[in-house]
């Protein structure tokens, strides 16, 4: 159950930022096989100069398009699985008119204690939810 915060510069459509948002569910529904219904996105814009997003030394120029992404998820998976969520993340964008350079990704893992779905309880220690696989 991924939680994925999406920080976008101000002027997109709304048709846009669905389109960012399920491109990015998309892509990881197809790689780690979640439910459907596993959509947990919150997507904040924000005005011009609010953002900073350098290269980080690696000789490109992102522009104002920079979608800051986050994905918070329970830990386990491979380094292979998670290069493989970054490129069909990028790839998703890149259908939505987002370019590579424009994409950056935080990966943040944590273990089933730490997930509360409501109520006050830790769904997964309670046992009311299935720990997911990795």
């Amino acid at each position: 159950m991924p939680l994925v915060r999406i920080d976008v510069n101000q002027g997109r459509n709304r048709e846009d930022l669905q389109e960012l948002s399920r491109g990015i569910h998309d892509a990881i529904l197809a790689e780690y096989g979640i439910p459907e219904r596993d959509y947990f996105h919150i997507l904040t814009e924000h005005p011009e100069g609010q953002i900073f997003a350098q290269d980080a030394g690696l000789g490109f120029e992102r522009t104002k398009g920079v979608v800051m992404i986050q994905i918070f998820t329970q830990g386990g998976r491979s380094q292979d699985a998670k290069q493989r969520l970054f490129a069909a993340v990028a790839g998703k964008l890149a259908e939505a008119g987002i370019a590579g350079e424009d994409v950056f990704i935080g990966y943040v893992e944590n273990t089933a204690g730490d997930w509360s779905f409501g109520f006050g309880r830790a769904q997964y220690v309670t046992g009311e939810l299935a720990v997911p696989r990795k």
